[in-house]
């Protein structure tokens, strides 16, 4: 079945600087997540388990790797009208410059969206982690009588300083809005919130940056050429001019913006009971199946870790780890609160013993390493007794197979990093 009234519009994010070097190569949608998904596997899948299966993906940055997953992996069938679509930025005779902001995306692809029927667009970020009933915040648009709705998240003091904060009346409808506020700024901006988040002091509503837009609405809205962005522009400026609804979600959400939130959102992983449930098969992450043998462990001691399919592990120890697919570590080697992304193949005997005979390492994590606090990227070669201890005690930096960031060291893509090569 599929949600007629529907059309979700899920936007790619732009450069992504933050996210380097992971997104150096690939769209920030396209970073993988939990060593198996990719971060535009979310709201795809929360869209799917709402029936809603018409979907644009807007993006412009390295885009080659994010349609080549949407297209082997979002396959419907051919008698139904679901797609999961790729709307890259495109030159017309009309237009010759690349998206400005996330309402100028919607505004250069609205002669593709208009070519389906639906009375409401949602809206969604590439680069969120989360779990959402889209048909809820739905049905409380339409029972409000809402022009425009926004997830919003109750948020603590300290937190609302990072996020545009919303105030709302006692209709749940957005009487005011302020942008990163400082904390001496808050009080006067609390909302009315549910009993278990006030005893959580969460009462400051922020903006999740997901919305839903009356379809002519959102037409004569973007039909201004000036207004770039939603969160900068629009949802300020249609405040007090339109019905606009906070619509309260109080689950677990995170914004994948930084190294450091993409670090932490995978460790947080590997929790006896992790705020971010993999395991509900009600709400399952969807995914491009992969025909790939169960992962070899021998010798290993596992202590709070997910590993993928197809892995060939050795380690004398993974703690507090994820492990992505078709990954390979050496024996006695030590991985602590790490994340291997892995591999996007697998070398054979002959390409091993080649890559010996050469001195490079193979594809992998060798022998005897000491790595923690640490993203290995995928196709990474890492020599034998390598040492990678990231920290706070490190400071930022930027070299040729590796950055760190906030204490955080990043192993590139098909970084070659020699044998015993010390980082600490």
């Amino acid at each position: 079945m599929i949600n007629k009234k529907v059309l979700a519009i899920i936007l790619g994010g732009g450069q992504g600087t933050r996210l380097s070097p992971l997104t150096d190569q690939r769209s920030k949608p396209a970073v993988s997540i939990a060593g198996k998904y990719r971060l535009v596997d979310i709201p795809i899948s929360n869209c799917i388990h709402c029936d809603i299966k018409r979907m644009f993906v807007l993006t412009q940055f390295n885009s080659a790797s994010l349609n080549r997953h949407i297209k082997n992996t979002y396959i419907f069938s051919s008698f139904s009208d679901a797609f999961v679509d790729v709307l890259a930025a495109e030159q017309t005779p009309d237009n010759k410059t690349w998206y400005q902001g996330t309402a100028d995306a919607v505004r250069q692809s609205m002669h593709h969206l208009l070519n389906h029927e639906f009375e409401y667009a949602l809206i969604l970020s590439g680069d969120q982690l989360y779990k959402m009933n889209f048909n809820e915040m739905l049905d409380a648009h339409i029972s409000k009588g809402a022009d425009i709705s926004i997830a919003t998240l109750p948020v603590k003091p300290k937190e609302a300083t990072q996020f545009g904060i919303l105030k709302t009346d006692e209709e749940s409808f957005i009487s005011s809005f302020t942008e990163k506020p400082s904390l001496d700024k808050l009080p006067g901006w609390e909302s009315e919130v549910s009993e278990e988040m006030e005893k959580e002091n969460r009462r400051y509503l922020a903006s999740m940056g997901i919305y839903i837009f009356n379809r002519q609405l959102l037409i004569d809205i973007l039909s201004d050429p000036n207004t770039v962005d939603f969160g900068k522009e629009i949802i300020p400026q249609s405040i007090g001019k339109h019905k606009v609804l906070a619509y309260q979600y109080e689950g677990y959400w995170t914004d994948i913006g930084t190294i450091h939130s993409f670090y932490e959102a995978n460790l947080g992983l590997t929790d006896d009971i992790p705020k971010f449930d993999l395991f509900d098969t009600s709400t399952n992450i969807l995914t491009r199946p992969r025909i790939l043998p169960p992962s070899k462990l021998s010798g290993t001691q596992i202590d709070k870790a997910m590993i993928a399919d197809g892995c060939i592990i050795n380690a004398k120890k993974i703690e507090n780890s994820v492990i992505g697919i078709r990954s390979r570590v050496g024996k006695d080697s030590v991985m602590q609160n790490t994340y291997m992304i892995g591999s996007n193949q697998y070398q054979n005997l002959d390409e091993i013993q080649n890559d010996l005979n050469n001195g490079i390492p193979c594809i992998g994590v060798g022998e005897n390493c000491q790595i923690s606090n640490t993203i290995i990227d995928k196709d990474a070669r890492i020599g034998n007794n390598v040492v990678i201890k990231g920290g706070d005690h490190l400071e930022d930096t930027h070299e040729e197979s590796y950055v760190i960031k906030d204490g955080v060291v990043v192993i590139k893509r098909r970084a070659i990093i020699p044998d015993g090569f010390e980082l600490n």
